[in-house]
């Protein structure tokens, strides 16, 4: 388990390499730094000194180091637009982004296996071809469009829900805001989180619903049945363990998806989250924190893909013995 583990680590710092490279290229060789902290009526002497300052004058090999030094330490520089820390902005929106891609989660965990379990077992009812049709409807439609609909429908017309913002947030720790805990901040979070959840859990649906037909046909389910075995034991105590590696490897994508994808929805609600920043600082061209988005998703991912590697061994032995004999 621990040899495992390693390896995996290995990998994910050389995944973080590369996209520290990526990212640098983007700083560094993406517009001239300088050009967008000064005016145009700053005289050469003090574009070369700022150009100095920042140590754009040094070899390449050594400003990457730095770049990879300052990152670690979540130093992302000035951005060009706000003229304020990126480590500071981000810090500022990172709250509301993980708080909806965390509750997208799991509204399209727990609804999505269910369903996926139940039309799998009873998958010429009623019900199931009805959740079957949703599945269909949550695949076909732009993430933007359903949210603009549930924003006709359920704030225009009825009046039940905000149709953007956070709501009210309350500080719970240093710079930390959450909505969770207002009457305010959970109505703001409804419309936001489905939108962002419906693809996902209509895919973990479908996903589950394959795997459970697949495995209710094989042989070691139908000696349960030969052994007397009840039916809830042989459905959910047999049928659903074995479906469940497949469906942690795309609900750990899906996490990973929620959060760096999240642009779309935020945008559509105006949600304070890191989306809407990275939109407006591709907007106004700005570098520091495009970049600073992009390591920061490309960790997000990592990590959640390492967990989810660690998962796998919980779940199916089989995979740690393969791993055991290499």
């Amino acid at each position: 388990m621990l040899a495992f583990a390693l390896r995996r680590l290995v990998q994910a710092i050389g995944v973080m390499l590369v996209v520290s490279l990526i990212s640098f290229v983007l700083f560094r060789f993406v517009g001239d730094p300088v050009n967008q902290l000064v005016g145009v009526d700053t005289s050469p002497e003090e574009r070369a000194a700022l150009r100095e300052a920042l140590g754009l004058n040094d070899p390449v090999l050594v400003q990457f180091a730095r770049f990879i030094g300052k990152a670690v330490q979540f130093d992302f520089g000035i951005s060009y637009q706000f003229k304020q820390s990126v480590a500071g902005l981000i810090g500022q929106r990172l709250p509301a982004t993980l708080e909806l891609s965390f509750v997208s989660a799991l509204f399209a965990l727990l609804v999505g296996v269910p369903m996926g379990v139940y039309t799998g077992l009873y998958r010429d009812t009623w019900l199931a071809r009805a959740f079957l049709a949703v599945s269909l409807i949550g695949v076909s439609l732009p993430t933007f469009l359903i949210g603009i609909l549930l924003i006709f429908v359920v704030s225009v017309n009825l009046g039940w829900l905000p149709s953007f913002g956070r709501g009210e947030t309350v500080r719970v720790f240093g710079s930390w805001t959450t909505g969770l805990v207002t009457a305010s901040g959970l109505q703001s979070l409804i419309l936001p989180s489905i939108t962002l959840g419906l693809f996902q859990m209509t895919l973990i649906m479908r996903l589950v619903r394959g795997e459970m037909l697949e495995v209710l046909r094989t042989d070691y389910i139908k000696f349960a049945r030969a052994r007397g075995l009840s039916r809830r034991a042989i459905n959910f105590g047999h049928a659903l363990k074995n479906t469940l590696v497949p469906v942690i490897t795309i609900t750990g994508l899906q996490i990973g998806s929620i959060i760096a994808f999240a642009i779309i929805t935020e945008t559509v609600f105006q949600w304070p989250g890191m989306g809407l920043l990275f939109l407006q600082a591709v907007q106004s061209v700005d570098i520091p924190i495009m970049a600073a988005y992009l390591l920061l998703i490309a960790f997000l991912f990592v990590l959640i893909n390492f967990l989810v590697d660690l998962l796998y061994v919980a779940v199916d032995p089989r995979i740690r013995i393969g791993e055991a004999t290499r």
